[in-house]
């Protein structure tokens, strides 16, 4: 049996991680990467943003924490004819000298850092005096911070941490945890990014399926015959969230992108 270095590793992320293009590239774009910036995709996944400031022209880095998901991203790479750095590490401690990215990313990833405060003065810490951040963060209450609050009736509790991940997509929350580490903001822009599916059951096998720290409790709760209920619960919540149009079923997500730079805070 496969065994993996976190729950990231555990089902089909990288079946989300394709539907999450598009907001990879409105990251990228919002960082206004350039040939030859030193870029910094942190949590880096699949890859998404990495590889798009590779195809920039960048001399471009991914950290991760799940091997896993490297070595894919790796093969994307390969396959793109892109050079890429892919690392190991932790966004709370990233194995980088300091002021050694001109361009600082991250794709819905460092929001899921275990201590946010450590995470965003790694983030000022890695980025140059005159470099730029870019992040993309789930917006609080929407489509997935309220589906994580439904599943985590079914689910262990999460590692004692800093707050939960949606405070990096809420302007004032994340513009304090960054301000502390010494990064002002500069925008905050929200944007949708739409899902379509066959139908709302389709949505919710995707979701459970691409959403590793669900199937790596499947075996516990279908012992405790709770399995078929958490999944009704997703898929009456999908239901009510999501809009049939026509033939389609469409999900709406909302996400922030926060832009941020090195330097006195006003």
């Amino acid at each position: 049996m496969r065994t993996f270095a976190t729950t990231w590793g555990v089902g089909d992320y990288p079946a989300m991680a394709r539907l999450l293009m598009p907001a990879a590239e409105a990251v990228v774009a919002a960082a206004e990467v350039r040939p030859d910036d030193r870029v910094l995709d942190v949590a880096t996944g699949t890859g998404n943003a990495a590889l798009l400031a590779a195809q920039c022209g960048a001399r471009t880095t991914g950290v991760d924490l799940e091997p896993a998901l490297l070595a894919l991203a790796r093969r994307r790479a390969t396959n793109s004819s892109l050079t890429v750095d892919w690392r190991r590490g932790d966004a709370s401690r990233m194995p980088l000298r300091d002021d050694s990215a001109d361009v600082v990313l991250s794709v819905f990833g460092v929001m899921y850092a275990s201590d946010h405060d450590a995470a965003a003065r790694e983030l000022s810490r890695v980025c140059a005096p005159a470099g730029r951040v870019a992040l993309a963060a789930w917006t609080p209450g929407d489509f997935l911070p309220a589906m994580g609050q439904l599943l985590g009736g079914y689910l262990p509790p999460p590692p004692a941490g800093s707050g939960p991940p949606s405070r990096w997509g809420d302007r004032e929350s994340a513009g304090r945890l960054l301000r502390t580490a010494g990064l002002r903001v500069i925008s905050a822009v929200s944007h949708r990014l739409q899902l379509s599916f066959p139908d709302a059951d389709a949505a919710t096998t995707l979701l459970i399926d691409t959403a590793g720290h669900v199937v790596a409790e499947r075996d516990r709760l279908v012992a405790q015959g709770r399995w078929e209920a958490m999944r009704a619960s997703l898929r009456s919540f999908v239901g009510e969230r999501g809009v049939t149009d026509g033939e389609v079923f469409r999900l709406e997500l909302e996400y922030l992108v926060l832009t941020a730079s090195p330097g006195p805070v006003t």
